[in-house]
């Protein structure tokens, strides 16, 4: 997959369930495959971090055929007392480029 840098070994800034949600925002159709590949988890951990999301309340999905396509509830405020009063809206323009800003800046390599 292009773009996706190599596996990592310690902390980092961003949750899996934060790399899921941005996966989902970034393409509401994605594959639980897809998103799994890109935030380097397996299928059944993005299978889990959904179904908390959808349990939260931050997602839903609907089923066309063997597709699914996702809703991100934008206006949902974050869980933590830290981030009170940010909403899912508020944490996703840091996780998630614009079609055009991508096309501006490429992925360093």
């Amino acid at each position: 997959m292009v773009g996706v840098p190599e596996s990592h070994t310690g902390w980092t800034f961003i949750t899996s369930h934060a790399r899921v949600l941005a996966a989902i925002a970034d393409n509401p159709n994605t594959r639980i495959r897809d998103i799994a590949a890109r935030c380097r988890l397996t299928e059944r951990a993005v299978s889990r971090i959904i179904s908390d999301l959808e349990q939260a309340g931050y997602l839903s999905h609907t089923r066309d055929g063997r597709t699914n396509t996702y809703r991100i509830e934008p206006d949902k405020v974050l869980r933590h007392p830290a981030e009170a009063g940010l909403s899912v809206a508020s944490l996703l323009s840091l996780l998630v480029q614009d079609e055009t800003d991508r096309i501006r800046k490429p992925v360093a390599q």
